[in-house]
């Protein structure tokens, strides 16, 4: 009888794997995703709280209204996300080359990135791959891999015959799980179609998208023996730039239509 649920627990799981995971990036790249657009943007809530709790906030005005003009330029953008207002975009006062954005609408920017970034279309640069990394899903295929790896065999104890509190801990612990791994660093599959999308997304919002190949080459010689934390899963500056420069006459094709429909950003 063991060996029976035991066995049906497994297939129950894989099920499960199969039935509910399955999702498409924007360039079609197949996904591993399990958790609701809700749950996600309430854990990147909880992340968004806990880095402002931990992290100093930029008190130059100039400098949090240069990113902020920015950041809404690239949310405004022809089918960008209902635009700045419903964002909520911050400058950390921390000196470390460093961006994110997480579900729930919350960008962060820290001071040591704009020490790296030369102009507004190499900040725009940033921010679109980190808005890229939230359209694209990534944090719920991330927390969605770690849940599996890391939770699955507990998981399948527990339902397999543990108590009510058994099962009431393990989803607990389960839910602690995610919102840490909604922080951790993406997959370097991840963070190239990233770099593709956010191209595309900076364009659309009349940035230069040649800045872009620019920002990298800066991120490299800033490097030095230690790379930023921004860089640390990303994949190698070469071929990164290769990668864009291949992208790069489709992304002009959208810079030169923005630009023609009067998006044309001047946060410098």
């Amino acid at each position: 009888m063991q060996t029976v649920n035991r066995y049906g627990i497994a297939a129950l799981y894989a099920a499960l794997i199969v039935l509910g995971g399955c999702a498409t990036s924007p360039l079609g790249r197949t996904q591993l995703v399990f958790f609701p657009d809700s749950e996600m943007n309430r854990m990147g809530v909880l992340a968004f709280q806990d880095i402002r709790a931990r992290t100093p906030l930029e008190e130059d005005p100039v400098i949090r209204s240069y990113v902020q003009c920015v950041a809404a330029a690239m949310l405004q953008r022809p089918g960008g996300n209902a635009g700045v207002s419903t964002w909520e975009v911050r400058v950390f006062r921390q000196d470390q080359t460093n961006a994110f954005a997480l579900p729930g609408r919350k960008i962060g920017v820290y001071t040591g990135m704009l020490k790296v970034t030369e102009n507004q279309d190499q900040l725009a640069a940033v921010i679109g791959h980190e808005i890229a990394h939230v359209q694209a899903r990534h944090a719920n295929e991330r927390v969605s891999t770690g849940y599996l790896a890391q939770s699955g065999s507990q998981l399948i104890a527990a339902m397999a015959g543990g108590s009510a509190q058994t099962r009431s801990n393990v989803m607990a612990m389960l839910g602690v799980g995610t919102q840490v791994g909604i922080l951790l660093p993406f997959g370097r599959a991840q963070e190239s179609e990233a770099d593709l999308i956010g191209l595309d997304l900076m364009a659309k919002a009349g940035f230069d998208p040649w800045q872009s190949i620019r920002l990298w080459q800066n991120m490299g010689a800033n490097t030095g023996s230690k790379p930023p934390e921004f860089l640390s899963t990303h994949p190698a500056s070469e071929t990164r730039i290769r990668q864009l420069r291949q992208r790069m006459p489709e992304a002009i094709k959208l810079y030169e239509q923005a630009r023609a429909a009067g998006h044309r950003p001047a946060c410098d």
